[in-house]
């Protein structure tokens, strides 16, 4: 786990086979006992549950003291370990199905990554809890199994995904406040729609701006990462190492 989080961290390789050659090249007097490639990936791939207790002991442990408490941002990453309308994964189907992108307009297999990140003054958001489930699960859903417990006394800005009627009326009881962009109202007459338009748009522009730290995390994991990007994952065990053993040193390299 050193080697792993060291070499992906302060040197940005992912690719196993890269840690160990860097390992067996630059470090092998610190780690003389270095076991072969085939051993070694074996041993990490073994690892996979310690890097998610790893990943979530960081983010909740070591939060920024710029963290806006009061004000959080929600959205959602695809993990594709295959992808095409007509494809079929076979790798982690306990944990992975098939599921649509719509941002990108792809069809994909694999899973979907839910964060829900604190507001940060100029900097990308730190998430309060991430949450993994099959591609299939949309946002609304995923949202609600993920963070429920945590629905309260804040401010919460989100995509279209997250318009829910019911989330709404938590604004009286748990004194918490949804924003998303406006969405269209079906049967709506194209008068009050014109007449709307403007207020509509003013909303939807306001919305995306404060959610853009949001997607401004992803974009950084996947920059310093390639966690997108899972297609030559070989198993489960496999795929929880690609996940979490990234965010574990993505992390240690942003928070020290």
């Amino acid at each position: 786990m050193t080697i792993y989080l060291f070499t992906t961290s302060q040197q940005h390789y992912f690719k196993v086979k890269e840690i160990h050659a860097f390992a067996k090249d630059y470090l092998f007097s610190w780690f003389p006992l270095l076991p072969s490639y085939q051993q070694f990936n074996n041993r990490l791939v073994a690892l996979g549950n310690a890097f998610q207790h790893l990943s979530v002991n960081i983010t909740e442990k070591f939060i920024p003291g710029d963290c806006d408490k009061g004000v959080s941002l929600v959205d959602s990453l695809p993990i594709v370990t295959c992808k095409g309308r007509n494809r079929k994964g076979k790798v982690a189907r306990e944990l992975a199905d098939k599921g649509f992108c719509s941002t990108k307009s792809m069809y994909y297999y694999g899973l979907k990554l839910h964060a829900l990140g604190f507001r940060r003054k100029e900097r990308i958001s730190f998430p309060e809890r991430l949450l993994f489930t099959p591609a299939s699960v949309n946002d609304l859903e995923g949202f609600r199994q993920g963070f429920s417990d945590i629905l309260h006394d804040r401010i919460i800005f989100g995509d279209k995904g997250y318009c829910d009627d019911d989330l709404d009326a938590l604004k009286d009881t748990d004194n918490l406040i949804l924003f998303t962009p406006a969405k269209l109202v079906k049967g709506e007459t194209d008068v009050i729609r014109m007449r709307e338009q403007a207020y509509r748009d003013m909303i939807s522009r306001a919305v995306s701006s404060i959610r853009q730290p949001i997607e401004s995390l992803f974009n950084w994991l996947i920059e310093k990462t390639g966690i997108q990007s899972a297609q030559k994952v070989r198993s489960t065990k496999g795929l929880l190492l690609h996940i979490f053993g990234r965010i574990a040193a993505v992390f240690i390299y942003l928070i020290f």
